[in-house]
């Protein structure tokens, strides 16, 4: 007969021995269990910052107004820059002190073509080899002032060209010009016939109310052959009307032995929607035989809107103090219609 306490400790003994024999079939689940690493979730971009956000806002709005202002003027700088087609004609009087007030014409217009993404654009220019890349506005207001300007009525040479290049969105610009060159020659409606090439290289970098530009081109013309010119651009917003710039340049040319330099300080006044003033002095130096600077140039520049979006007026009066002349004084005025298009 068997005790009650053996069948009571039977009684516990069975059941423990089930859950034993459940723990050790379920235990190499739980290990496989434990040596399967979790899923873990992607990493995720870090959320930018209020800082980071208006900076970038700023920096956009900064460009905005900078890139509004050579549009207005229409400067080279915007000519280059926008992939939109682009047309300017300009009749331009140059009065100096002594001399017959004379009248030149000039033209550039740029066009894209069609199915190649605003890339690939067709130029038509007058006096190519003086349109070099990253010229400022500076430079394209004394260039009225050359001897060779003021002897003619029409212009030296017409070319055409085709050019590639990236987005204007783009921090980065590039630029790839090749064409033709025509050339007047000494008889009436004759011309001879040139190869030239442009390339540029250009690179935006926005700071809040600071925005500082570097372009490098390279050139080759019959008239001037190789070339190579250095640019640095320094933009600084005062007021939401006012733009300060400095522009620092040195021109390179394999077949002159000098080096051309210039320093610019500008500061473009946006009077309103309609009309803009300009102050600038700018200093012009060389390289060789010595290093200095040869002439010291002072101007305001008017210029107004006149009818619609695409005729201005332009009055800008110049003070020239040339070494030449032993830095005396040689005023001009230049007055100028500008017919531009774009779109």
């Amino acid at each position: 007969m068997v005790s009650s306490k053996h069948r009571y400790s039977g009684s516990i003994i069975k059941p423990l021995s089930k859950l034993m024999l459940g723990i050790l079939l379920l235990s190499p689940l739980i290990s496989n269990a434990v040596d399967v690493p979790l899923e873990q979730p992607e990493d995720l971009p870090p959320k930018p910052s209020y800082i980071d956000f208006k900076r970038d806002y700023l920096s956009d709005k900064f460009a905005d107004f900078a890139s509004g202002i050579d549009s207005f003027f229409g400067t080279d700088r915007n000519f280059q820059e926008t992939n939109k087609s682009v047309l300017q004609i300009d009749a331009t009087q140059v009065t100096q002190e002594g001399n017959t007030p004379t009248i030149g014409l000039s033209f550039k217009a740029k066009f894209h073509l069609p199915n190649a993404q605003k890339r690939l654009h067709l130029l038509l220019e007058s006096n190519p080899d003086q349109n070099l890349p990253g010229q400022t506005l500076g430079q394209q207001l004394q260039q009225q002032q050359t001897s060779l300007f003021r002897e003619v009525s029409t212009p030296d040479s017409y070319g055409a060209a085709l050019r590639f290049g990236n987005s204007e969105e783009d921090p980065l610009q590039l630029n790839v010009d090749g064409g033709l060159k025509a050339d007047n020659g000494k008889e009436f409606y004759t011309y001879s016939i040139h190869p030239f090439a442009r390339s540029s290289a250009s690179y935006i970098y926005p700071m809040n109310v600071v925005q500082l530009k570097a372009t490098e081109s390279a050139f080759w013309f019959n008239s001037t052959g190789l070339g190579e010119t250095t640019l640095l651009e320094i933009d600084h917003k005062i007021t939401d009307k006012v733009l300060f710039r400095a522009t620092s340049g040195i021109t390179f040319l394999v077949n002159n032995e000098a080096d051309t330099y210039h320093q610019d300080f500008a500061i473009f006044d946006t009077i309103d929607k309609e009309k803009s003033l300009l102050y600038q002095i700018t200093a012009n130096g060389v390289s060789r035989p010595a290093s200095e600077f040869n002439e010291y140039v002072a101007l305001v520049l008017y210029r107004r809107r006149v009818h619609q979006d695409w005729v201005f007026l332009e009055i800008n009066p110049q003070l020239h103090y040339p070494k030449i002349n032993n830095f005396q004084l040689n005023s001009e005025l230049i007055l100028r219609l500008e017919f531009m298009f774009s779109k």
